[in-house]
Protein backbone atom coordinates (compact mmCIF):
# COMPACT_ATOMS: atom_id res chain seq x y z
CA UNK A 1 0.00 0.00 0.00
CA UNK A 2 1.85 2.95 1.29
CA UNK A 3 6.11 1.27 0.67
CA UNK A 4 7.00 2.99 4.53
CA UNK A 5 10.06 1.51 5.73
CA UNK A 6 11.69 1.15 9.60
CA UNK A 7 13.27 4.66 8.98
CA UNK A 8 10.33 6.62 7.72
CA UNK A 9 8.03 4.77 10.22
CA UNK A 10 10.68 5.84 13.51
CA UNK A 11 10.76 9.75 11.55
CA UNK A 12 6.38 9.63 11.80
CA UNK A 13 6.84 8.69 15.61
CA UNK A 14 9.31 11.04 16.33
CA UNK A 15 7.53 14.20 14.94
CA UNK A 16 3.97 12.60 16.10
CA UNK A 17 6.16 12.67 19.44
CA UNK A 18 6.70 16.60 19.25
CA UNK A 19 3.84 17.51 17.62
CA UNK A 20 1.11 15.79 19.95
CA UNK A 21 2.98 14.84 23.14
CA UNK A 22 3.37 12.24 25.32
CA UNK A 23 0.24 12.36 27.00
CA UNK A 24 -2.20 12.17 24.07
CA UNK A 25 0.15 9.61 21.84
CA UNK A 26 -2.13 6.46 22.71
CA UNK A 27 -5.04 7.94 21.65
CA UNK A 28 -3.53 9.09 18.52
CA UNK A 29 -2.43 5.57 17.74
CA UNK A 30 -5.63 4.15 18.76
CA UNK A 31 -7.88 6.96 16.56
CA UNK A 32 -5.44 6.41 13.76
CA UNK A 33 -6.00 2.29 13.70
CA UNK A 34 -9.64 2.44 14.30
CA UNK A 35 -9.42 4.78 10.82
CA UNK A 36 -6.96 1.84 9.20
CA UNK A 37 -9.44 -0.65 9.88
CA UNK A 38 -12.41 1.41 9.07
CA UNK A 39 -10.83 1.90 5.51
CA UNK A 40 -9.54 -1.71 4.98
CA UNK A 41 -13.16 -2.97 5.95
CA UNK A 42 -15.02 -0.56 3.41
CA UNK A 43 -12.53 -1.76 0.74
CA UNK A 44 -12.70 -5.92 1.58
CA UNK A 45 -16.52 -4.95 1.28
CA UNK A 46 -16.18 -3.05 -2.06
CA UNK A 47 -13.86 -5.84 -3.67
CA UNK A 48 -16.93 -8.38 -2.35
CA UNK A 49 -19.51 -6.54 -4.14
CA UNK A 50 -17.52 -5.99 -7.05
CA UNK A 51 -16.80 -10.07 -7.52
CA UNK A 52 -20.61 -10.67 -6.45
CA UNK A 53 -21.49 -8.17 -9.46
CA UNK A 54 -19.25 -10.10 -11.92
CA UNK A 55 -20.55 -13.28 -10.87
CA UNK A 56 -24.26 -12.40 -11.33
CA UNK A 57 -23.59 -10.34 -15.13
CA UNK A 58 -21.93 -13.83 -16.47
CA UNK A 59 -18.36 -12.30 -16.48
CA UNK A 60 -16.93 -15.80 -15.38
CA UNK A 61 -18.20 -17.29 -18.29
CA UNK A 62 -17.29 -14.77 -20.72
CA UNK A 63 -13.81 -15.19 -19.36
CA UNK A 64 -14.09 -18.87 -19.69
CA UNK A 65 -14.96 -18.30 -23.81
CA UNK A 66 -12.24 -16.40 -23.92
CA UNK A 67 -9.47 -19.02 -22.57
CA UNK A 68 -10.96 -21.24 -24.74
CA UNK A 69 -11.10 -19.59 -27.96
CA UNK A 70 -7.05 -18.69 -27.08
CA UNK A 71 -5.72 -22.04 -26.49
CA UNK A 72 -8.23 -24.46 -28.71
CA UNK A 73 -6.16 -27.46 -28.09
CA UNK A 74 -5.78 -27.13 -24.34
CA UNK A 75 -9.72 -26.83 -24.38
CA UNK A 76 -10.37 -29.66 -26.82
CA UNK A 77 -7.96 -31.76 -24.86
CA UNK A 78 -9.75 -31.12 -21.39
CA UNK A 79 -13.05 -32.22 -22.99
CA UNK A 80 -11.85 -35.06 -24.20
CA UNK A 81 -10.16 -36.33 -20.60
CA UNK A 82 -13.44 -35.23 -19.09
CA UNK A 83 -14.94 -37.50 -21.14
CA UNK A 84 -12.71 -40.52 -21.09
CA UNK A 85 -12.42 -40.62 -17.56
CA UNK A 86 -16.15 -40.81 -17.24
CA UNK A 87 -15.64 -44.10 -19.89
CA UNK A 88 -12.59 -45.41 -18.27
CA UNK A 89 -14.44 -44.77 -14.65
CA UNK A 90 -17.82 -46.71 -16.34
CA UNK A 91 -15.75 -49.48 -17.90
CA UNK A 92 -13.91 -50.43 -14.38
CA UNK A 93 -16.55 -50.90 -12.83
CA UNK A 94 -18.30 -53.04 -15.35
CA UNK A 95 -15.36 -55.20 -15.64
CA UNK A 96 -14.87 -55.88 -11.99
CA UNK A 97 -17.01 -58.83 -12.21
CA UNK A 98 -16.03 -59.82 -15.64
CA UNK A 99 -12.60 -60.05 -14.87
CA UNK A 100 -13.06 -62.13 -11.35
CA UNK A 101 -14.95 -64.71 -13.07
CA UNK A 102 -12.84 -65.42 -16.00
CA UNK A 103 -9.82 -65.52 -13.52
CA UNK A 104 -11.66 -67.96 -11.51
CA UNK A 105 -12.35 -69.97 -14.91
CA UNK A 106 -8.68 -70.09 -15.79
CA UNK A 107 -7.57 -71.55 -12.04
CA UNK A 108 -10.54 -73.81 -12.47
CA UNK A 109 -8.73 -75.25 -15.36
CA UNK A 110 -5.42 -75.34 -14.34
CA UNK A 111 -6.39 -77.08 -11.18
CA UNK A 112 -8.12 -79.62 -13.59
CA UNK A 113 -4.94 -80.20 -15.56
CA UNK A 114 -2.93 -80.27 -12.23
CA UNK A 115 -5.26 -83.30 -11.60
CA UNK A 116 -4.79 -85.01 -14.68
CA UNK A 117 -1.42 -85.21 -14.19
CA UNK A 118 -1.26 -86.21 -11.02
CA UNK A 119 -3.45 -89.48 -12.15
CA UNK A 120 -1.61 -89.82 -14.98
CA UNK A 121 1.62 -90.50 -13.31
CA UNK A 122 -0.18 -92.54 -10.66
CA UNK A 123 -1.36 -94.44 -13.44
CA UNK A 124 2.37 -94.96 -14.85
CA UNK A 125 3.95 -95.34 -11.50
CA UNK A 126 1.69 -98.44 -10.65
CA UNK A 127 1.89 -100.11 -13.86
CA UNK A 128 5.83 -99.73 -13.74
CA UNK A 129 5.20 -101.57 -10.58
CA UNK A 130 3.33 -104.55 -11.98
CA UNK A 131 5.89 -105.06 -14.67
CA UNK A 132 8.50 -105.38 -11.92
CA UNK A 133 6.47 -107.49 -9.72
CA UNK A 134 6.05 -109.50 -13.52
CA UNK A 135 9.41 -109.73 -13.53
CA UNK A 136 10.08 -110.89 -10.48
CA UNK A 137 11.31 -108.01 -8.38
CA UNK A 138 10.30 -107.65 -4.73
CA UNK A 139 8.11 -104.69 -4.62
CA UNK A 140 8.24 -104.84 -1.01
CA UNK A 141 11.84 -103.88 -0.95
CA UNK A 142 12.71 -100.14 -1.45
CA UNK A 143 13.69 -99.11 -4.57
CA UNK A 144 17.13 -98.10 -4.78
CA UNK A 145 17.91 -94.86 -6.37
CA UNK A 146 19.56 -95.21 -9.69
CA UNK A 147 23.17 -93.84 -9.38
CA UNK A 148 24.33 -91.06 -12.28
CA UNK A 149 26.94 -92.49 -14.70
CA UNK A 150 30.73 -91.89 -14.24
CA UNK A 151 31.86 -88.97 -15.97
CA UNK A 152 34.33 -90.03 -18.64
CA UNK A 153 37.85 -89.02 -17.58
CA UNK A 154 39.61 -86.17 -19.77
CA UNK A 155 42.14 -87.74 -21.62
CA UNK A 156 45.52 -85.56 -20.18
CA UNK A 157 46.62 -82.66 -22.34
CA UNK A 158 50.38 -82.85 -23.88
CA UNK A 159 52.71 -80.65 -21.68
CA UNK A 160 54.45 -77.75 -23.34
CA UNK A 161 58.04 -78.15 -23.86
CA UNK A 162 59.67 -75.40 -21.70
CA UNK A 163 61.68 -72.72 -23.23
CA UNK A 164 65.07 -72.35 -23.18
CA UNK A 165 66.70 -70.12 -21.07
CA UNK A 166 68.66 -67.74 -22.31
CA UNK A 167 71.69 -66.15 -21.55
CA UNK A 168 71.42 -63.29 -19.18
CA UNK A 169 72.92 -60.08 -20.91
CA UNK A 170 75.55 -57.95 -18.78
CA UNK A 171 74.25 -54.93 -17.30
CA UNK A 172 75.94 -52.08 -18.29
CA UNK A 173 76.98 -49.84 -15.03
CA UNK A 174 75.72 -45.76 -14.76
CA UNK A 175 78.94 -44.75 -13.91
CA UNK A 176 81.51 -45.03 -16.85
CA UNK A 177 85.24 -44.61 -16.33
CA UNK A 178 86.97 -41.67 -17.98
CA UNK A 179 90.05 -43.85 -18.78
CA UNK A 180 87.95 -46.43 -20.95
CA UNK A 181 87.57 -43.75 -23.81
CA UNK A 182 91.08 -43.11 -23.98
Amino acid sequence: MFDLGWTELLLIGIVALIVVGPKDLPGMFRAVGKFVGKAKGMAREFSHAMNDAADGSGVDDIKETLRKAANPMKSAMDEVKKTTDGVTRDLKESAKPALSEERQSQADKIREKAAEMANSRKAAEAEAEAEAAKAGAVSDQPKASPKPAAKPKATPKPKAKPKAKTPAKPKASPKSNAGDKA
